[in-house]
């Protein structure tokens, strides 16, 4: 009898155990990672497969990566073929049976997103990078962000029901601290909407049309494809017929056909963290605050 008990008290000891370890949880992004951070609290630990100033169109199956992905209770991808060309490779190599597309430790965030800017017809390579599926750089949109951080609330009760009204908690309260940033940062961007912009790559539109700004023109003829002579001509001039005074950026790209537009058109260049984890942004919220806080002082400034 007392060896049955023993037994029993060292199997809850162990359940408990398993309980009380965090579930591991790999992003593709950091802006993943910072949700999913907000909505899992201390029951979940977080890595993402990428930093902030990193271009994550474009990585390679590192077996650093590879070995992330190998221990993940839990993989969350951006989609919508974001990570097409590296992300599939992570996770065969991982062979981690709990991670693979269509299992329960699976999560493909663009699944709960209406993707602006789905190709009207077939894509190919001649288009350059375009994503036939939509443009994934959803998360430029706080909006969305909210309607992710529900996703992996749902994800996580999946794999931790017993811990289900807690996370249900900390998504409402990062839900409605989103709300209060939203109403916030609407109102100082209020006096510029309409405002025209340039970007490099295609990678604003969710933030330019949360914001109600307008996207004048890109860098790039198409996603992906570098600059000619011709296109910079005739951007430049729509720049200044139209008189726009400003270029967006990502710090990732090089800033040598930039400077030339500014250079020709007397526009700012405006070097903007797409992602958390870069110049120095931690959090989703703070991602936020700093876009509106340098483009607020830029337009401000005029141009």
């Amino acid at each position: 009898m007392k060896s049955l008990m023993l037994a029993v008290v060292v199997s809850s000891m162990m359940q408990g155990l398993v309980w009380a370890a965090p579930l591991r949880v790999v992003t593709t992004t950091e802006d993943l990672a910072a949700i999913a951070r907000e909505v899992g609290g201390p029951l979940i630990e977080v890595e993402s497969l990428t930093r902030g100033v990193q271009d994550p169109h474009h990585l390679e199956a590192r077996p650093s990566l590879i070995l992330k992905a190998s221990r993940a209770d839990l993989f969350i991808e951006v989609g919508l073929e974001l990570e097409i060309g590296w992300v599939p490779a992570v996770l065969v190599a991982a062979r981690n049976l709990r991670i693979q597309p269509g299992g329960r430790g699976f999560l493909d965030a663009s699944s709960v997103i209406e993707p602006m800017e789905i190709p009207a017809s077939s894509v190919d390579r001649s288009q350059g990078d375009v994503h036939s599926l939509g443009n994934p750089h959803y998360l430029l949109d706080p909006g969305n962000g909210q309607r992710v951080a529900h996703a992996i609330a749902g994800k996580l009760t999946e794999l931790l029901p017993e811990r289900g009204e807690e996370l249900a908690r900390r998504e409402q309260a990062f839900v409605r601290a989103l709300d209060e940033a939203i109403i916030r940062w609407n109102a100082r961007m209020q006096p510029y909407a309409g405002r025209s912009v340039v970007t490099y790559h295609q990678s604003w539109s969710y933030f330019l049309r949360a914001f109600k700004l307008e996207a004048a023109g890109y860098i790039e003829p198409k996603p992906g494809i570098p600059p000619s002579a011709a296109h910079l001509d005739q951007l430049i001039r729509q720049m200044k017929a139209k008189r726009i005074g400003f270029i967006i950026i990502e710090p990732y790209f090089s800033r040598s056909t930039p400077e030339l537009l500014v250079r020709e058109t007397g526009a700012q260049l405006l070097v903007l963290p797409p992602a958390v984890g870069a110049e120095g942004v931690t959090t989703y919220h703070a991602l936020f605050d700093t876009l509106v806080d340098r483009l607020t002082a830029a337009f401000g400034r005029g141009g």
